[in-house]
């Protein structure tokens, strides 16, 4: 993939976070910016980031001769980050657009720096990179600064999922270590890269999730034997939300055809729907406004500059690009948007157990009481559910001063995005527990046939999940089931994209 500095689409960035290769055409930005960073390390004005020491420390002049140790200290004091490692997908994110970054010219780092970062991407050099650490401003300093000193030999490297010394793995792909000069140490740890590509992933996750959940709201529509009628594109059309109205289009589509629709249309005394099912285009539209206006910003994020200084055509300009706070609230609004598609897909959970609503057996199962059915089934998506709640409280509100009131506001972008994995978990577990709820309560409505986008939904959750027309051990069902989830097995044939 040819990498242009500021113009990666989310596409693009998917293929980074799966593994491909990039190049860099154009060095001219780099080597004009490298010369002008070059000139003020030899010049005797001091220069935040290039002689001068950081943050609370910014008034300490450096030595021209210590200029190549204060960017090599400032990488080895400032690797403290703890917990677990990022994922893979995660680093390559971190990698590819930090390179991106630094290409565009605006950080004065040599094209050794940004040719490293390259290499060490194609190769499949996994910097170890643990998950915890960072404040979301000043950049994502801790993170970053792990990844450079893998980069540099010093660190540590993952090694399918095992930690080994990064010199050694550097030595096995035949790469050598990176060699720091002045300010290149600081341009490689301030930016917002980490918490950018902990987000972007999970944003790329919650895609295929979001397109299961609409597949499993269809399917449990119909073993409910629910009305289509909310999703006329009359009512959404008067509203105008777009979200709303396109996946209230996707419901129509994945629900034309069905015989256990046609098979109610007369006779049926209930008047309306519970709301988790009359109401799932409000819901779900809402959090697929959601998710296309964080995918916007964090697009944006993934190709800005966002370290300091900057170094311009006549000089260099210390600012703020690192404070995260546009990832903080792209990261809390997504939350929002997570949380939401598990807490209506619990409800409808809830509401297919329950016979004076579903009209189904008890629990979905022909001999309640000597069998239990999804009884617990559902108390465990209640569980998910009431996480994520706490998990989905906003991040991007909490502050607390580092570097002695240096630093005196945060993002926690960190930490706002990297919690959008859990709740992902923990929503793909609803979803896959609702999907086999939900075939159950087809099955007790056979011989009628459903449409034929949920029938094949069916078919391809009864290859890997079998009815249970008595109570077998269920746990091992739920991890197939969220397994497909998560692969995107499972999800509607019409998805909308972020």
């Amino acid at each position: 993939m040819k990498l242009i500095p500021g113009q990666l689409t989310l596409a693009q960035l998917a293929d980074i976070a799966a593994g491909t290769t990039l190049e860099l055409a154009d060095w001219s930005a780099v080597d004009k910016s490298a010369a002008l960073v070059a000139a003020a390390a030899a010049g005797d004005a001091p220069v935040y980031g290039v002689n001068t020491g950081f943050g609370k420390l910014a008034s300490t002049r450096i030595a021209k001769d210590q200029l190549a140790a204060l960017q090599l200290n400032l990488i080895r004091s400032h690797a403290v980050g703890v917990g677990a490692p990022m994922s893979p997908e995660v680093v390559r994110l971190m990698l590819a657009t930090k390179a991106g970054s630094l290409a565009r010219g605006f950080s004065g780092v040599r094209r050794e720096v940004v040719q490293a970062l390259l290499d060490a991407f194609n190769a499949g050099f996994v910097p170890y990179v643990p998950c915890q650490g960072s404040v979301g401003a000043s950049g994502d300093l801790a993170p970053l600064a792990h990844l450079t000193l893998a980069l540099m030999g010093e660190g540590e490297a993952l090694v399918k999922g095992q930690r080994v010394s990064a010199r050694d793995e550097l030595a096995r792909l035949k790469l050598q270590p990176l060699t720091l000069a002045a300010k290149e140490g600081l341009a490689l740890i301030n930016g917002t890269q980490a918490s950018t590509a902990l987000a972007l992933h999970a944003l790329l996750r919650f895609e295929g999730l979001f397109a299961t959940a609409l597949a499993s709201g269809a399917m449990t529509l119909d073993a409910a034997r629910g009305s289509d009628g909310p999703f006329d594109a009359r009512i959404h059309a008067v509203r105008g939300q777009p979200g709303q109205i396109e996946v209230a289009g996707i419901y129509r589509e994945l629900l034309a055809g069905s015989a256990i629709r046609q098979s109610h249309r007369e006779g049926d005394e209930r008047v309306q729907d519970p709301y988790c099912l009359r109401c799932q285009p409000q819901v779900m539209g809402a959090a697929l406004d959601q998710a296309r206006h964080a995918a916007q910003v964090l697009e944006r994020e993934a190709n800005a500059v966002t370290d300091n200084p900057l170094v311009f055509d006549d000089c260099m300009v210390s600012g703020g690009n690192f404070h995260a706070e546009p990832v903080a609230f792209a990261a809390d609004n997504l939350a929002l948007a997570i949380a939401e598609v598990g807490a209506i897909a619990e409800r409808r959970i809830a509401m297919l157990i329950d016979p004076g609503i579903s009209r189904l057996p008890p629990f979905l199962t022909a001999d309640a009481g000597l069998h239990s059915g999804f009884m617990i089934a559902h108390v465990t998506a209640a569980a998910l559910a009431s996480e994520n709640k706490s998990l989905a409280h906003p991040a991007s509100v909490d502050s607390l001063p580092t570097s002695a009131n240096q630093e005196d506001h945060v993002s926690m972008a960190t930490f706002a995005a990297r919690r959008l994995h859990a709740m992902i978990d923990n929503t793909s577990h609803i979803v896959a527990i609702e999907l086999l709820a939900a075939a159950q309560g087809i099955d007790f409505l056979r011989p009628l046939k459903s449409s034929a986008p949920v029938e094949a939904l069916h078919a391809r959750l009864r290859e890997h999940c079998a009815s249970m027309p008595a109570d077998h051990y269920l746990a091992p069902d739920i991890e197939r089931a969220a397994a497909l989830v998560q692969g995107g097995a499972l999800k509607s044939p019409h998805a909308p994209g972020f």
